[in-house]
């Protein structure tokens, strides 16, 4: 039963490496603005694994990527289109809230998924002094962004 328990968390790690590594260059967060205002936090940096279109489901593509928060990140409220999300905290702990789901703490270990259209109100490195990592998954619509920032007011 163990095994069964390895092998299907080693499956849905590698599929999620698999979504998030397939985002194209695009995707790949811009670098921060030269001149940042004191108060702003630090945001998150993904960094592509794979990227593949999925031969037996035409018109999806898997992607999988690490997502970094440095201490103190928080992430701008997104959208990930139509992808179905998948997200495993490698280390660290992060905090996040999808609109209308109440905030959730997730530690080294947790996961949780995200549903084709979610909105991500929050999403945060719960500490001050510490890295956080996520393990991403997308299973999104080939061409589609994998990730829309809300507009700035």
């Amino acid at each position: 039963m163990i095994s069964v328990r390895i092998a299907g968390g080693v499956l849905i790690a590698g599929t999620a490496a698999a979504v998030v590594g397939c985002a194209p260059a695009t995707e790949r967060p811009a670098a921060p603005a030269a001149a940042s205002v004191a108060t702003e936090h630090p945001s998150e940096t993904l960094k592509t694994l794979i990227q593949q279109s999925l031969p037996n489901v035409r018109g999806k593509t898997f992607t999988s990527a690490t997502v970094t928060f440095p201490p103190g990140a928080r992430a701008v409220p997104h959208r990930h289109g139509n992808a179905f999300v998948y997200a495993y905290v490698l280390e660290g702990a992060v905090r996040s809230r999808l609109e209308g789901q109440p905030m959730r703490t997730y530690h080294q270990g947790e996961n949780w998924i995200e549903q084709p259209g979610a909105h991500h109100v929050a999403t945060e490195n719960v500490s001050n002094t510490a890295p956080a990592k996520l393990l991403v998954v997308f299973v999104s619509t080939t061409g589609e962004r994998l990730k829309t920032d809300d507009p700035h007011p």
